[in-house]
């Protein structure tokens, strides 16, 4: 096979083996007819669900709705066993997934993409792996995930420690033996708060480092009633519709009647039903409102606040785990797993590093800023991702002119529908930022962005175009549009992922999308109705005349 610039080896390159990954695949190479390769940092499918690993690892979207829904015959045929699926379900469904649709052979496994660069002379991607391997696409499309880019702060002494370290993104395979051991965890996000309860169940003494308290919801974990199963498999259009509708992606309906014509006991007890029903429907299933009003915010946190001092005995720790700062719902709300009652247990112990910070790793666990020092056996770092645009950032990508993609967004990402960025043709970007991604259950998302990108596909080759590329203007329109959205809500005002304020250095901008998941997808299908509108269709004969 030809490797010229004009004839390149593959139609398209893909990277990211997830959720991503494996539907583009089969959308591409098995609807399409398109040659694809798929490249995988792992050594097996399953993105996210393929590296974290950590005790408790556990999804928080209803498994009926956290998985694909373009092929009904899946969808009825996978049974979940429980609510809440762990990682090692999830991952099992997506190697069903890949096995079903035979996708592994179009897949490099243990290959990580380090550079991605764009030859304007014949309008290709040149793709480049760790492993020395080189090659040449017409479309370049990312499916790296939005929480795949894990993050450590740089702790000093951090190699001097003598002990056992892991990182709950890259958790052992093989499990780790924490039996009669003493553990330290480092942050309590999300990972944190589904990893304490389970390492507390083995550790002989396990202290907890919290920089910032947030809220916690109760998941209500189990199996799912038999009639409510078959109800669900009885109505996959209404569960499609319902996900595609709710804001957020989810299966909820929020109260009909607006927050403030509803009497103090109507919100007490909507508030105390989906506290009981357990899960996301106690932000999705009662009132918007908190998302816009600081006063209803504050009203919603003080029932949550109530809460934690109910479940925790001692007043001090539980109002240590008490935010202090703008939290409920514009911060990602963990499900629970008995996390707030973890701190009853004697040989659990929450340290608050807010103000005295972890000033340093030593060879025997680790010191704050006031010279306090604590001994462990193993330190565990539950500190997070460099969300949303972190993986994108960390690949060498280069556009027209070998302009790099993380410098121009040095200031912020700037894209059009959170999909592609002006001076980068054929590039396109799952879930990417200013697009909803992280904001909604995120198959969801996927499955719409792949089939916007495939329709778009479909759209140049139709005109014979080979190269696709958002113009200026519609991508300055889209970062101003995204800005204006997300600036009537409190979400910026919080510090939180959605900022990467949780990253020093990193510069402050909303980075997901507000619009909600009905209104992107209709956005998206208006552009696509008005031919494309803000995209550009060219050959590259245009670029580079023969």
């Amino acid at each position: 096979m030809s490797t010229s610039p004009r004839d390149p080896q593959l139609d398209a390159v893909v990277i990211g083996a997830g959720f991503s990954g494996l539907y583009l695949l089969h959308k591409l190479r098995n609807e399409m007819g398109l040659s694809v390769r798929v490249f995988e940092a792992g050594s097996g499918v399953g993105g996210t669900w393929y590296w974290n690993r950590y005790p408790g690892a556990r999804c928080d979207s209803e498994s009926y709705v956290y998985g694909y829904s373009f092929d009904e015959k899946l969808w009825q045929e996978w049974e979940w066993s429980e609510r809440y699926p762990e990682q090692p379900e999830v991952l099992s469904y997506l190697e069903h997934v890949a096995e079903r649709y035979d996708l592994t052979r179009d897949i490099t496994f243990n290959a990580k993409v380090t550079a991605a660069s764009f030859d304007e002379a014949g309008g290709t991607w040149t793709v480049c792996t760790d492993a020395g391997e080189q090659v040449t696409a017409r479309y370049l499309i990312t499916g790296v995930g939005c929480l795949s880019a894990w993050h450590t702060p740089p702790f000093p002494g951090l190699e001097s420690f003598a002990g056992e370290a892991y990182f709950t993104g890259l958790w052992p395979h093989e499990g780790v033996d924490l039996a009669g051991k003493r553990v330290a965890v480092i942050g309590t996000g999300a990972s944190g708060v589904q990893a304490i309860p389970r390492i507390a169940e083995q550790a002989s003494d396990l202290t907890v480092f919290q920089r910032t308290a947030g809220y916690i919801l109760p998941a209500r974990h189990g199996k799912v009633p038999s009639e409510v199963a078959a109800a669900r498999k009885q109505d996959f259009a209404g569960v499609c519709e319902l996900t595609r509708g709710n804001a957020f992606g989810l299966p909820f309906r929020p109260q009909p009647k607006p927050l403030a014509e509803a009497t103090d006991a109507e919100i007490e007890a909507v508030l105390e039903q989906w506290w009981g029903i357990g899960g996301l429907g106690f932000v999705l299933g009662t009132w918007m409102e908190p998302l816009f009003s600081l006063e209803a915010n504050q009203r919603f946190a003080a029932f949550l606040n109530s809460k934690i001092a109910q479940k925790v005995h001692d007043p001090v720790v539980a109002d240590l785990l008490t935010p202090k700062k703008l939290a409920y719902a514009v911060k990602r709300i963990p499900l629970d797993s008995g996390y707030y009652e973890t701190f009853n247990s004697p040989h659990v112990h929450l340290v608050d590093v807010s103000a005295n910070a972890i000033a340093e790793i030593t060879p025997a666990g680790l010191r704050l800023s006031d010279g306090t020092e604590y001994a462990f056996d193993v330190l565990v770092f539950a500190t997070g991702f460099d969300a949303i645009t972190g993986t994108l950032n960390r690949i060498d990508i280069r556009g027209r002119d070998g302009a790099l993609l993380r410098d121009k967004w040095a200031e912020g990402p700037r894209t059009y529908l959170g999909l592609m960025s002006a001076g980068y043709p054929n590039l396109f970007m799952i879930t990417g930022p200013q697009s909803p991604s992280v904001l909604s259950n995120m198959p969801v998302s996927i499955e719409q962005h792949v089939e916007f990108t495939a329709a778009i596909l479909g759209h140049a080759a139709g005109c014979g175009a080979d190269l696709v590329e958002p113009t200026v203007e519609a991508e300055e329109g889209w970062v101003e549009h995204n800005n204006a959205v997300a600036a009537a809500t409190l979400f910026p005002l919080a510090e939180t992922t959605y900022t990467g304020s949780n990253i020093a250095g990193k510069p402050r901008a909303f980075l997901p999308n507000l619009d909600s998941v009905p209104g992107y997808r209709a956005k998206c299908a208006e552009v696509a109705a008005n031919g494309y509108e803000g995209f550009t269709f060219t050959p590259v004969a245009v670029v580079a005349p023969a």
